[in-house]
């Protein structure tokens, strides 16, 4: 997956928009976080920690939690292996926290 695709998917939800730096852009709902880029090959996708566990067992090329993340809602997607369609479900779980705990869809 590219960094091209997920910035055309998650700037097609609802309510987001762009911040962060040119290096670093980061896309927030409500300026609650959904998804950043680390580096080149790596986001930072916030989701619900009931969540984060499945992802993490059904995709293991695609996501991981290093140790700095462990106590936050938050997964890095690898892009170079990532598979599309489970990026884009992290994304779509991190936008659905933020609209419901901002209170609005």
């Amino acid at each position: 997956m590219t960094l091209e695709e997920v910035v055309r998917y998650v700037e097609s939800l609802p309510h987001v928009k762009r911040k962060g730096t040119e290096a670093q852009p980061a896309w927030y709902v409500h300026d609650r976080l959904v998804v950043r880029q680390q580096d080149s090959q790596t986001l930072v996708i916030r989701v619900p920690l009931s969540r984060r566990e499945s992802l993490l067992e059904e995709y293991p090329d695609t996501f991981g939690v290093p140790p700095r993340m462990e106590a936050h809602h938050k997964v890095e997607a690898y892009l170079e292996q990532a598979e599309p369609q489970a990026v884009r479900t992290a994304i779509d779980l991190a936008w659905e926290m933020q609209c419901r705990t901002s209170g609005s869809p």
